[in-house]
């Protein structure tokens, strides 16, 4: 990118140096056509050439122009190209924002996980397990640059996990949208639909947060 731009703007320097001799060719064309002449057979020899003179004067000026209007395109570009890179570079460094349990985590001591699975649809040991596995580490994965001080409260307290069920996708629905209003960051798993559910089901939901804001939400759910 530097290399293209360095390029671009000694083109741009180069084009420029030739308009300015391209003007004064030209400049010292006209003012060599104000002097007086000897005879009438010398102005006819000297019009001659310099008619040529003045087409070739002109045609380079004309040249040198084009260049610098070709160059200046070019320089035009390569900033339009150094911007946008520029800002693709920042919105790679943005911090993503911190959520509001991290605040949470400095005040509160215990953190616990909540798994609810949806006992309506009649999964399998190993297919709870797996969905379980799933909503954990989606979770995990949300809140790991956003909220890493409330991630490392919950591993020292060991990482509680509690597998609580929900007799419906609507019911478990309510569950979320009632931990997003006390800002509990929550995952739901869906699942493919390759084994025992259909496609596109939505299986466990994971909360992770202080101890009594986790009950506010699924403190009335049974265990599994």
């Amino acid at each position: 990118m530097v290399v293209a731009m360095g390029v671009s703007i000694s083109l741009l320097g180069a084009a420029t140096t030739i308009l300015v001799g391209a003007g004064c060719f030209a400049a010292g064309y006209f003012l060599a056509t104000n002097n007086p002449a000897d005879d009438d057979e010398k102005v006819s020899n000297k019009r001659s050439k310099k008619n040529k003179s003045k087409a070739a004067g002109l045609g380079f000026l004309h040249w040198a122009r084009s260049v610098v209007a070709r160059a200046s395109l070019a320089r035009a570009d390569m900033l339009v190209v150094e911007d946008r890179s520029q800002s693709a570079d920042q919105k790679k460094n943005k911090k993503p924002a911190m959520l509001e349990i991290e605040t949470l985590a400095e005040i509160l001591e215990e953190f616990k996980m909540v798994l609810v699975v949806r006992n309506d649809l009649k999964m399998g040991k190993g297919k709870i397990a797996a969905q379980c596995s799933h909503a954990t580490l989606g979770l995990y994965k949300k809140i790991l640059h956003r909220a890493p001080k409330a991630l490392n409260r919950w591993e020292m307290c060991g990482q509680v996990k509690v597998v609580l069920k929900t007799e419906s996708e609507e019911d478990m629905l309510v569950l979320q949208e009632r931990a997003k209003s006390l800002t509990l960051p929550t995952h739901i798993t869906i699942d493919a639909g390759r084994t025992q559910i259909a496609p596109n089901s939505r299986t466990v939901m994971a909360i992770l947060g202080p101890a009594d804001m986790v009950d506010d939400v699924t403190g009335g759910l049974k265990l599994l």
